[in-house]
Formats: structure tokens, sequence, C-alpha cells
């Protein structure tokens, strides 16, 4: 078999052993000596080669030759010029062996054709030979199953490496979509919500000045004193001055005049909130500060559309987050009442108990609440045990 042909086409019957040596009529012309070209008469061909006799001329075994294989087709020349390699030479007799070199596709189908043809036994003809090579006798060559296909290990290391990396967007891509898909079927979220805390309100008791004796989230006692406030003395005594007390002078020197007095905590508490900044000045009945009492449990309060009324039925549990918190806290529903029982389309209120105590200091923090009613691990084992496995 011709081994050096271009590796990049592989012959439809190369894969079996086809070397029958048949006696062509042929002729072989070497090409270098133009004066006197030696000329020979082919004695056998064969798929990969072809042998002589050369008489009395000397050639040397691996020696590389050029020359043109002439036949006689329909009394038509038909030449191929060929490169032949000296395989084997008798001194004696003078028989050389040669073996084709480089031989091109067509001059492969060619030399196919005409050695098939002749050991069927069919005329050969111009026609045949014609067709033969207007024909795509070429298949592309096998692939060699070797380790990585001839690929360097850092090719494969980045073969791999890139296999991943698409393995592993896809996968996020993917589970981007699920939770997606989960988020908008299983999850119900609340419109709106805050940390409620019970709480006491300590209001000014007259126009005046306030001063607070206790920083926020400071523990009191009962009666202990929150704040000192001053208010004008004309102010105390509106209502109860006579005429004679009422006159200009009269009112300039008691509208001069400064008391003071003591807001005082009712009940042990502790300072939530301070409303009113210190030496700023307050009406009669504006808040000062907001007292958790202590002992007391905060809540969370959240608004839900009305369409998920049968996601936040009491003992529901839910997931809320605190604004200013990674950590997702869980609580569950403690009532649910209408904002407005009059109107039917209105939202729902829920009140929510967290599971943990929550701090006072969060009062009045919003909150991100949701439902949870997708398939959990409990809900397959319970599914699972129902069905019997």
């Amino acid at each position: 078999m011709n081994t050096a042909v271009n590796v990049n086409v592989v012959h439809e019957s190369e894969a079996q052993r086809q070397h029958a040596r048949v006696k062509i009529p042929a002729k072989l012309r070497f090409f270098g000596n133009e004066a006197k070209p030696l000329e020979v008469r082919v004695h056998d061909l064969s798929a990969g080669g072809l042998s002589f006799n050369a008489g009395q001329q000397m050639l040397t075994v691996g020696a590389v030759h050029k020359g043109r294989l002439q036949f006689v087709i329909d009394n038509l020349g038909l030449a191929m010029d060929v490169e032949l390699q000296i395989r084997s030479f008798d001194r004696q007799s003078g028989r050389v062996g040669c073996q084709f070199q480089n031989l091109e596709p067509q001059d492969i189908s060619t030399l196919r054709h005409l050695i098939t043809s002749h050991l069927a036994g069919d005329i050969i003809s111009m026609g045949d030979v014609l067709a033969t090579l207007q024909r795509d006798n070429f298949t592309k060559a096998r692939k060699t199953k070797d380790s990585g296909s001839g690929m360097t290990a850092m090719g494969r290391l980045r073969a791999v490496t890139f296999s991943a990396g698409i393995f592993i967007v896809g996968l996020a891509a993917f589970g981007f979509v699920l939770k997606s898909v989960y988020g908008m079927y299983f999850v119900s979220h609340a419109q709106a919500g805050l940390v409620n805390v019970p709480g006491m309100n300590v209001t000014m008791p007259r126009d005046g000045t306030v001063q607070s004796l206790v920083q926020t989230d400071g523990a009191v006692a009962k009666g202990a004193p929150l704040a000192s406030f001053s208010t004008s003395m004309l102010d105390v005594l509106k209502g109860h001055l006579d005429e004679n007390q009422l006159q200009p002078a009269k009112v300039e020197e008691l509208f001069g005049k400064q008391m003071t007095g003591t807001l005082t905590s009712p009940c042990d508490c502790t300072v939530a909130q301070q409303l009113v900044a210190d030496g700023q000045y307050a009406s009669k009945g504006d808040v000062i500060f907001q007292l958790v009492p202590k002992g007391s449990q905060a809540t969370v309060e959240a608004r839900f559309s009305y369409r998920q009324f049968g996601d936040v039925r009491p003992g529901t549990p839910v997931n809320f987050q605190i604004a200013g918190e990674d950590d997702v806290r869980t609580g569950t529903i403690v009532s649910s009442t209408s904002l407005n029982s009059s109107d039917l389309s209105s939202d729902i209120r829920v009140q929510i108990k967290p599971d943990a105590p929550l701090s006072s200091a969060f009062a009045g923090r919003p909150v991100e609440v949701s439902s949870d009613r997708g398939p959990s691990m409990n809900w397959l084992i319970d599914k699972a045990m129902a069905a019997g496995l």
C-alpha cells in the first residue's frame, strides 16, 4: 500500500489488502536524460508500484526517480506522471521493483480502475476512465482512537476547564430560572410590614421646652424622672388672674418668670424613642417619649393583598427579614383582620409572632415578609409515607 499518499484522504478500498499484480501493457519513460531517455516496458503493475527490466542500467536501491507511465486505451494514449522509489534490484536478471510516491488522488483512482477492470475481465474504455476521474472516490480520514486525540496536557486541561465553566454557567442559569418560577407560584410576599412593640406615650403637660434625663434605650422604674420641662408662669396662671393682675406691667412680669416641672415614668419601662429633642419647644399634648414596658414581646405586623387570603391564615408559618439585618427569621401568623371591614376588597393585616424574641430596639423598622407554601422536604416525606413507600 502506498504510505506516502496525502494523509487527509483515504480511498474507499484501502481498508482491504488489494495488491494484486496484473500484467497490463504499459511503458515507463524516465525523465532526466533528454537526449536518450530511458524507456522500459512494465512487467506487472499493482496499486502500490510496478516492476520492469532495466537491462544493463545500474540503479541504486532507495533512489527516487521521476517518470511517465503510458497506457494505450481505445487507440488513445493515457500518460501519468509518477515518482518511483527503487525498492529492489536484481543484478543478474535486471529486474527492478519500484514503489509509487506522492500519487495524486486522480492517479490513484485511475490505477485502481485499470487494475480492477483488468482483473474482472472487462474491456477498458476511455469513457470509463473519464467517468472514474469525475467521481469523488475518497472520504475523510478516520479518527484515531488515541488518548486525547493528539492534544497536549495543557490543551486537555483548557478543554476540561472550558467545559466545566459552561456547565457551571448553565447550572446557575437553570437555578435562577427555577428559583424565579418557584417564587412566582409558591411564595406570597407582603405589601408592607414593620416591627410593632406595645408601648406607652409620655406627653407634654404644658407648652414649653424639655430636657431629657434618660438616654434612649435606657431603663427607668415606675415614678422615676424622665425629663424636666420649663414653662412660662403666665401659661400656668392663665385663667386664674383677675382684672388687676392683667395690667400690662403685671403680665410682663409674669411672662418673664419660668416654672419648671418633671416628667415621670408611668411604668417599669425602657425608653424606645425620644420624639422631641432637648431644648426644643413643644406644645401641650405633644408626645415626648415612647416607652416599652419591660417583659413586652415585639411582634411583626404585615399587610397582604386580599387575593392571598388562603396563604395568610392564622397558624401559617412565615419568613421575615428586618431592615438592617442579613438573617432571615421565622414566625407564625396569630391573627388576620381586614383593614376596613366595610370594604370587601380591602387589604388584610396580619400579626406575626416571632419564633425567637425580638429586641424592642427594632420598633418601627420595616420588615419584608413572605409565606412559602411550596413543597418542602417534610412535605415530600409525608407524601412518600402516605403512598406506602
